[in-house]
């Protein structure tokens, strides 16, 4: 329960239709196998103390008795579980037969949720049993105790105060107007569903969509609990396809025909965060609730959820290759309608060899394409220095010739020793005003040429750099247009790979792959042996771990002792701990550091959840104070 995590469980238990003794025997079971794993919410299918199959058996005044009274023998049972528990039943309340969920912590039954909307078409004929209950809640007596019955419920922990839980039940998910909704914007974080959907041909993948979509619509975890092997199949068959997610995402998904039990750990501080930061979502209609405390103790939970080592790469290589296209596409189309704009013919970026650089040529080519315009209108300015090597400089060459680009060549030795002399600095002493007074020389060739010609200069610089403040004042800092401004730099090189595989020139694909090989670097510092010196991952840290900070800490709104510890997890066996802790100190000192930078960016199209512009996502203050963040970490 540590940093909003809670551990979470649906369970199917193979049931004897009628038999509630056997059935209740069955939960129980499989309640102490989740308490094994720490579970602490536990959910179970809709009528899962008799079966949801037993047709005109449920007018049988022996079934609902016995149902009554296993109910009470499991919450005796559980009076040592530290969990909030979830199970189906049918009960009788003033003459009227419900179908409910019954919901137990620590051995008391807190209270009873009716079944809402009831289904009566196709195979489902569930009215000729059940009523619907539309009335308000109110107090019932079970056993010798008062308890609530209703269905605008939402359990609160006391013991971790994100955490709260509504219940809804199978058709209720299927309609219009979910009370999975009302109970979201009353504050509800997860919600469980009780469910005996049967299978038929593709139902399954219908079944994942609507789970899914609707934990992303309310903005929530979502936990379903189908029926399965136990249920009669005089005329059905139930799957037992219990899902778990969370803000549209499917945590784990069980087997279907397997009675399979899944686990998945819930970060509720997440949903609060996704909620305060999508301003439509409106917490309303909480007068309206009862809100029932229960309690669990305070634990860490043993995480087993995956932390992807690169979030912003997506996974699966279908989804990769139609991903990569449409970001390089909404590239080439912000950079596209800003020519159009400006009415410019031509173009232009310095090219290095680098990653950044060679993405922005890729990027200028389609762009041009869409245009109907000459790639030889694209001016591809390599600009060698101090730090050049032969490499990168063959590299740049050969890449603008292979797009069809134009290369010029301007040497810029000579102008940056002049410089340096004139401002009185000595040569040999390569610290950063000998590296910027390169960077700056570069970014004013580039405007000034661009002058020359009516063109307009493209921006390289990535998102990472950004992050980082990794960038020249008015230098690489400067352009036109960014078309990598919201680009990290783990997933640059996924596109650069992509459009590798995908070129119909090998001998294009070659050069990029040679790129790809090559250390990043902004080549200021004169190389040893004809090969770079300056090596910006050994400087600023990995580029892959700063990437990962940035998703979680603006895109999950993570703290950083959280986002430490799912580094951990996510590069076990790459980095160790130290490490990690190292570079996630440089991350935070530098990310507030540099905010000044961020602050005065060129335009540049937004392709991803996260960009650091400040006309859009990130209005932060430049002299915003990192204090509260780095003496979080020292703790660590």
């Amino acid at each position: 329960m540590k940093q909003g995590f809670v551990k979470v469980a649906t369970g199917t238990p193979n049931i004897q239709v009628a038999d509630c003794v056997h059935n209740t025997k069955e939960i129980s079971n499989i309640i102490k196998d989740m308490q094994k794993q720490d579970a602490k919410i536990m959910v179970f299918p809709e009528l899962c103390i008799t079966g949801y199959s037993c047709g005109d058996l449920f007018w049988q005044d022996k079934l609902l008795a016995s149902a009554t009274e296993q109910l009470l023998w499991l919450a005796k049972d559980t009076k040592l579980v530290d969990a909030l528990i979830f199970v189906g039943l049918p009960f009788e309340l003033n003459g009227e037969l419900y179908n409910v969920a019954a919901v137990l912590n620590r051995g008391e039954i807190l209270a009873i949720v009716p079944k809402i909307n009831i289904p009566n078409y196709a195979e489902f004929y569930e009215k000729r049993h059940f009523a619907e209950y539309l009335h308000d809640n109110c107090e019932i007596m079970l056993g010798n105790h008062e308890v609530l019955f209703g269905t605008d419920i939402i359990f609160e922990c006391e013991d971790m105060i994100r955490l709260c839980v509504g219940a809804e039940i199978c058709e209720d998910l299927w309609v219009p107007n979910p009370p999975s909704i009302n109970l979201a914007m009353a504050g509800a974080t997860i919600i469980v569903n009780l469910s005996a959907s049967n299978d038929i041909a593709g139902k399954a993948q219908y079944r994942r969509d609507l789970v899914g979509g609707q934990s992303a619509r309310i903005i929530c975890g979502y936990i379903y609990a189908d029926a399965g092997n136990g249920e009669s199949t005089t005329d059905i068959v139930f799957g037992g396809h219990n899902i778990i997610a969370e803000n549209g995402k499917i945590l784990a998904e069980a087997k279907r025909f397997a009675n399979e039990t899944i686990y998945a750990d819930i970060d509720v501080n997440l949903v609060s965060n996704e909620r305060r930061r999508q301003n439509t979502f409106t917490n309303v209609g909480m007068e309206d609730f009862d809100f029932v405390s229960f309690g669990l103790k305070p634990v860490e939970t043993k995480l087993t959820r995956k932390f992807e080592a690169f979030p912003f790469v997506p996974q699966g290589e279908v989804q990769r290759s139609e991903r990569f296209e449409e970001i390089l596409t909404m590239q080439a189309y912000g950079l596209k309608k800003r020519m159009e704009h400006t009415g410019c013919q031509a173009a232009l970026v310095g090219i290095s060899g680098g990653l950044d650089s060679t993405l922005a040529l890729l990027v200028m080519a389609e762009a041009f394409d869409l245009l109907g315009l000459s790639r030889a209108n694209i001016k591809a300015v390599t600009m060698p220095c101090f730090g050049t090597t032969d490499r990168t400089y063959n590299n740049a060459c050969e890449l603008t010739k292979s797009v069809g680009a134009e290369l010029i060549e301007v040497d810029i030795k000579e102008s940056v020793t002049q410089h340096l002399k004139d401002i009185g600095h000595d040569l040999n002493t390569h610290d950063i005003t000998y590296e910027n007074a390169q960077a700056r020389e570069r970014t004013q060739v580039l405007m000034d040429m661009a002058n020359q010609c009516n063109g307009l200069v493209v921006g390289t610089g990535d998102l990472s750099e950004l992050a980082l403040g990794w960038a020249t004042y008015n230098g690489d800092h400067m352009s036109m247009y960014g078309v990598n401004a919201s680009v990290p730099k783990t997933l640059m090189r996924h596109l650069i790979a992509y459009y590798a595989e995908d070129s119909a020139s090998e001998k294009l694909a070659k050069i990029l792959r040679d790129i790809l090989a090559t250390p990043v670097s902004p080549e200021l510092i004169p190389p040893k042996d004809g090969k770079i010196s300056q090596k910006t991952e050994e400087v600023v840290g990995p580029y892959e771990l700063h990437d990962f900070f940035l998703y979680y800490m603006l895109r999950r709104g993570y703290e950083p002792a959280k986002i430490y510890r799912i580094a951990c997890l996510a590069f076990d066996g790459i980095y160790d701990k130290e490490e990690i802790l190292k570079w996630l100190k440089k991350f935070y000192e530098r990310f507030f550091s540099q905010q000044f930078k961020r602050s005065c960016l060129p335009d540049g199209p937004k392709v991803g959840s996260v960009a650091l512009s400040p006309r859009g996502d990130l209005r932060m203050p430049s002299d915003a104070c990192v204090t509260i963040w780095m003496d979080e970490l020292e703790k660590l």
